[in-house]
């Protein structure tokens, strides 16, 4: 009996903490996104180019006069179910420092799980948990 009672309340601390697979999938967008905004910023940087990222109803778009670069960059979500909140778009520079911005990610069927991918304009691009 206590080793059924130790297994139980093992796994039910395990369901607790486990992640849900959508709320993981969704952190990897997170991560992926803020890597896609980190290239951009360094391309806009070194090139001096303005870039920006703007969302789109399938997915996401950059913009900017390097249309090479940006012709080479992915356009749409991994997870189907990914959407981006923003209130403009994101300029990635080419100035060194640039301003604070974010981006929220949502899924489309439970909008309440959200992370956000933002800068302060110096730090790199980075994914936080809501």
């Amino acid at each position: 009996m206590v080793v059924v009672a130790i297994i139980a309340i093992g796994s039910a601390v395990v369901a607790i903490q486990w992640p849900d697979n959508q709320v993981r999938a969704l952190e990897r967008e997170g991560a992926r996104l803020a890597a896609l905004l980190e290239a951009g910023r360094a391309y806009s940087r070194a090139s001096g180019m303005p870039m920006r990222w703007n969302a789109t109803e399938q997915g996401f778009v950059f913009e900017g006069p390097a249309k090479q670069w940006i012709a080479q960059r992915p356009t749409h979500w991994e997870n189907k179910q990914t959407m981006a909140l923003l209130e403009r778009p994101v300029v990635l520079g080419p100035e060194p420092i640039i301003a604070a911005q974010s981006v929220v990610l949502a899924l489309r069927e439970r909008p309440q799980v959200r992370v956000r991918v933002s800068t302060d304009g110096l730090r790199p691009f980075a994914v936080e948990s809501p």
